[in-house]
């Protein structure tokens, strides 16, 4: 941020050079992803069953998208006939102190990427579907009093989900409920990443989905992935030499 802003004070001849240009950034700090295999979002989503937010998670785990992503949808974004979604926004925090007041901002994704497409699988679709009839039967309820913002995921009344206290307390539950790991919810988008590409869908595809700018990082963060679909490509490819696999055609 710093060398963005020295670096216009550069053009607008306010300054003379862009000092950070000497500095050397800090090594960016490497999580270890803790994704949950087959048997552990099994298990999971078990638990969730019933859950009030249990769409929610069902959503997270089957497209990847970002908590941001997820608490900034609205109905308007998802064709509930074709099952397609679409990324549009994000919710953030903003601090009083930025803007007199704080709370919840919606702003534009981060990346051009970020704004996407992605074709729900007919399980979470489903969920969505009767996530929708509980939340205009909350609409009835709640009269007068609700706050319509078209949100998929909502408090109550209509307003914005609380992160900590209606997402990571209630994803937390869940998990120690099921007997799981103590994971982050960002896990959950790693974990339908993992789960994608030992399927054997494109990385390129799997990018796609994510929201990553370059393949190169979806890449690198799935790498623990690879080795797997590496082995499964070169016995087909065993196949195809030794006369045994018929899966494509040359013309």
């Amino acid at each position: 941020m710093l060398h963005l802003a020295f670096e216009k004070a550069v053009r607008w001849n306010l300054i003379s050079r862009n000092v950070c240009e000497t500095v050397d950034p800090p090594r960016a700090k490497h999580y270890e992803i803790q994704p949950l295999n087959q048997e552990q979002i099994q298990r999971f989503l078990a638990a969730a069953v019933g859950h009030r937010s249990e769409a929610l998670f069902v959503l997270a785990l089957a497209t990847g998208m970002r908590r941001g992503e997820i608490m900034a949808l609205k109905w308007q974004d998802i064709d509930l006939s074709t099952g397609l979604l679409q990324v549009r926004r994000v919710l953030t925090h903003m601090p009083a102190k930025l803007n007199g007041k704080g709370g919840y901002v919606e702003a534009e994704p981060k990346t051009e990427r970020s704004r996407r497409s992605i074709v729900i699988a007919p399980f979470a679709l489903d969920k969505l579907k009767e996530h929708r009839v509980r939340q205009l039967e909350a609409k009835l309820k709640a009269g007068s009093i609700w706050k319509e913002n078209d949100l998929v995921f909502c408090s109550s009344v209509g307003g914005h989900l609380h992160t900590s206290r209606d997402i990571f307390t209630q994803f937390k539950k869940l998990l120690k409920e099921a007997g799981l790991p103590d994971i982050r919810f960002h896990d959950l988008r790693h974990s339908s990443a993992t789960m994608f590409l030992a399927l054997g869908t494109h990385p390129k595809v799997v990018q796609e989905m994510l929201g990553h700018s370059q393949i190169a990082m979806t890449l690198d963060i799935y790498s623990h992935v690879l080795p797997t679909m590496q082995v499964e490509a070169v016995n087909k490819l065993d196949s195809v030499l030794r006369g045994k696999y018929i899966g494509f055609a040359v013309s």
